[in-house]
């Protein structure tokens, strides 16, 4: 790879304008680098381009728009970020707020996703709101690290769970809520075609690659695992693939999955933004049952910012000497804008993503990079025909592996204390358990309240942590459900 401190002509009109942008000599890079370090990490996180439209398409969100507004809005963000706060940062709908969304907040609690936008965009207007006072930092170094490090890993087992129920690997049991499904089923199921074989090997493949640094390897498991699907689905008789019950409206009467008639690639037709651009339901988030669902969405998208930034910071080199890290509330209320301005695409917020560091490794040091990744989204709406091609199990194995990833998390919690391990295996446990973020956020927050005062740590429980407390404490009481 070309050398970090490699220098370029100054008398190039177009470098002298990407350094007077973008300050690359100081950041010892040069625009190849960062180009490269783009395409890195767009490799890396596009897969959420496929994921997030097959998770929210669940609550009546049309799949075509939800396409375009995960490219839109991760292009939007991306860029803002890169322009704004000059970080090698890529941003993209939050993996766990969508299904937080589509599950619980749409699904469990049965409220419109209109709501659930609208509960989106206020937790977004509070997220800016902190990142322009010392109210973040007052809120980041109140809470728990063991909690937040929870809260990483209950959303990796939360997605984990999702991701197994979609592909098949488990399924629902009379006798023991859930078991083993049949590992040789093809066919289609309540969420779309089910494959339990080729999810997992989709996930095998992710993973081994990954671990292996293989370039691409989220991409390539899910065009091998399709290809396998293809192959099969020319191959077989149509009756070998069986159609349940809860899918006959649906499922298509012949073939297992769909096949790109017109081709890869299309002219986004925009058209198919209209049901769901900016069509959140404000108002109707404003009741007392949303609290928690606001708090949620803020708190899941506020730590998960600050640690992948600082992580990034970190690794980009942006420190100084005395720690201070570059443009930091730059790029915090980059981050927080960017859940605002996603609501209007219909997106659940809009957060920075962790695979961000695998461009920083290719040498990304500056915004150019962010804003090589938010182009690559904008030409990705282009590829709707292949997003709709792609088989949910295919992607899906990328889901349980992001969600391992998360789950990583639980090694950085103090395992010698068990006023701080317990809550924290609480909030993780009890978010895939309960099927709801929230729930397990409120129940790690009071078990770790009680345990503090109960063996007599009660100094260690901030004033943010015992108002919280209260509020979720008051959630159970006064709304159950």
């Amino acid at each position: 790879m070309e050398q970090v401190n490699q220098t370029y002509d100054q008398t190039d009109g177009q470098s002298s304008l990407l350094d007077r942008l973008f300050k690359l000599p100081e950041h010892k890079t040069t625009p190849k680098i960062e180009i490269m370090a783009g395409l890195t990490t767009f490799v890396t996180m596009c897969y959420i381009m496929f994921l997030n439209p097959i998770i929210m398409s669940k609550t009546g969100m049309p799949f075509d728009g939800l396409f375009l507004a995960t490219c839109l809005g991760a292009a939007v963000a991306t860029i803002f970020m890169g322009l704004y706060a000059n970080w090698p940062v890529g941003l993209a709908p939050g993996m766990g707020l969508n299904a937080f969304f589509t599950f619980t907040v749409v699904g469990s609690m049965g409220n419109s996703w209109q709501v659930a936008l609208g509960a989106v965009f206020l937790s977004g207007v509070l997220f800016v709101l902190m990142s322009v006072t010392r109210l973040r930092k007052w809120m980041l170094d109140s809470i728990p690290m063991s909690l937040r490090l929870a809260m990483t890993a209950g959303v990796g087992l939360f997605l984990g769970f999702i991701g197994l129920r979609f592909t098949g690997i488990i399924v629902p049991d009379a006798n023991n809520a859930l078991a083993l499904g049949d590992l040789t089923h093809f066919g289609f199921g309540e969420f779309g075609p089910e494959a339990p074989a080729l999810g997992f090997l989709s996930f095998l493949l992710i993973a081994v690659l990954s671990a292996r640094n293989v370039f691409g390897a989220v991409l390539i498991g899910i065009a091998v695992t399709t290809l396998v699907a293809f192959i099969m689905t020319w191959l077989l008789p149509t009756d070998f693939f069986v159609v349940s019950e809860a899918a006959k409206s649906w499922a298509p009467s012949s073939g297992f999955v769909a096949y790109p008639g017109d081709g890869l690639m299309a002219i986004p037709d925009f058209s198919a933004l209209s049901p769901i651009f900016w069509e959140a339901d404000i108002l109707g988030a404003m009741e007392v049952a949303m609290i928690p669902v606001i708090v949620t969405f803020l708190f899941v998208n506020m730590f998960d910012t600050a640690g992948t930034l600082m992580g990034v910071a970190e690794r980009a080199n942006l420190q100084d000497k005395d720690g201070n890290i570059e443009n930091l509330d730059k790029s915090l209320k980059a981050d927080s804008v960017s859940s605002v301005i996603g609501t209007s695409f219909g997106c659940p917020p809009v957060t920075s993503y962790v695979e961000s560091a695998a461009g920083v490794a290719a040498g990304g040091r500056t915004g150019l990079t962010a804003v090589v990744i938010g182009l690559l989204f904008l030409a990705g709406m282009f590829f709707l025909p292949l997003a709709q091609a792609l088989p949910g199990f295919a992607v899906n194995g990328a889901l349980i592996y992001v969600s391992m990833l998360m789950m990583g998390s639980l090694a950085k919690v103090d395992w010698e204390d068990f006023t701080e391990y317990a809550p924290a295996l609480c909030t993780t446990v009890m978010m895939a358990f309960t099927f709801s973020i929230a729930n397990g956020i409120a129940f790690g927050f009071i078990t770790y309240t009680v345990f503090k005062v109960a063996t007599g740590k009660t100094d260690q429980v901030s004033i943010g942590v015992w108002a919280l407390t209260a509020l979720f404490a008051a959630k159970f009481v006064f709304l159950p459900h």
